[in-house]
């Protein structure tokens, strides 16, 4: 049975955020410092968490959300972040660089709405989440390889004496997940899971990942969960956590349960005021 956890946290406010103008993948803007401020906290929230693998986007604002959050970790500093182009934002075509006003209004011009609205070289919602798709089934492969080598490595200790090693609990939460009351099975798998994944990526990125989730995976959702939280874009450093059972056989079949979606009360004491 391979099963790993996966946690998914968007980057940290830019300049642009604030004046809502898309950045998409063709604007590089770094983190402003209510950002830095967020991906702290974001950082001292997962500060216990154990990870294994800790992949980003490899544009500025997601590469210094991710930096941040593992200077703060107390076991992964020394982890080697990996920067992946398939965990970039959405491409906005010629709308980068402009308000997200303007995209409404090609949109209104062309007879349709956002976010399903694709302007001029831009990706579509299908591209975006072929993109996610690709990716999520490089990690499920990355598990499954990784729990191979596990049990080739405990058959080789038999024996010895020697006893493997159980995982550190994955997530800090437990029933603070959007309401969310863990039940005794829930609970068990969220103690001890490897591997155990940090990913940081974008707001509409994010949301096609997670459409892809709910409406082709079947993911299971905490119960508190409404709807409206489902289409709606993550907060700035906002976190989602999630775990994944492969099953066994030769055709992987992922379940997924969500633990909780968006998370964003680790920024309660962040000032978002103007700097």
């Amino acid at each position: 049975m391979v099963r790993f956890a996966l946690t998914i946290v968007r980057h940290g406010e830019t300049r642009y955020n604030k004046d809502k103008i898309l950045q998409g993948q063709g604007v590089d803007e770094p983190l402003s410092a209510t950002g830095f401020r967020q991906a702290d906290a974001a950082g001292i929230f997962l500060s216990n968490v154990k990870f294994t693998h800790v992949f980003s986007s490899d544009l500025l604002r997601a590469k210094q959300t991710a930096s941040t959050i593992i200077g703060k970790n107390k076991f992964c500093k020394d982890i080697v972040i990996q920067y992946d182009a398939r965990l970039r934002e959405r491409k906005y075509g010629i709308a980068e660089g402009r308000p997200l006003s303007d995209l409404k209004a090609m949109a209104n011009a062309a007879g349709e709405q956002c976010p399903s609205f694709t302007p001029s070289g831009g990706e579509t919602l299908d591209e975006v989440r072929t993109r996610a798709k690709n990716f999520f089934e490089f990690l499920c492969q990355l598990s499954i390889e990784e729990e191979c080598q596990k049990e080739q490595a405990v058959l080789g200790m038999a024996g010895n004496g020697l006893e493997t090693l159980e995982g550190k609990p994955v997530f800090p939460l437990r029933n603070h997940c959007c309401g969310l009351e863990l039940n005794s099975d829930t609970d068990k798998d969220t103690k001890m899971l490897n591997p155990n994944i940090l990913v940081v990526s974008h707001g509409a990125y994010m949301r096609n990942w997670f459409g892809y989730f709910v409406l082709d995976l079947k993911c299971t959702l905490p119960s508190a969960l409404k709807k409206s939280q489902l289409s709606s874009v993550s907060p700035n450093t906002g976190v989602s956590h999630f775990i994944i059972n492969l099953g066994n056989g030769d055709v992987i079949k992922p379940e997924i349960s969500c633990i909780c979606l968006n998370r964003d009360d680790h920024l309660a004491d962040v000032n978002t005021e103007n700097v």
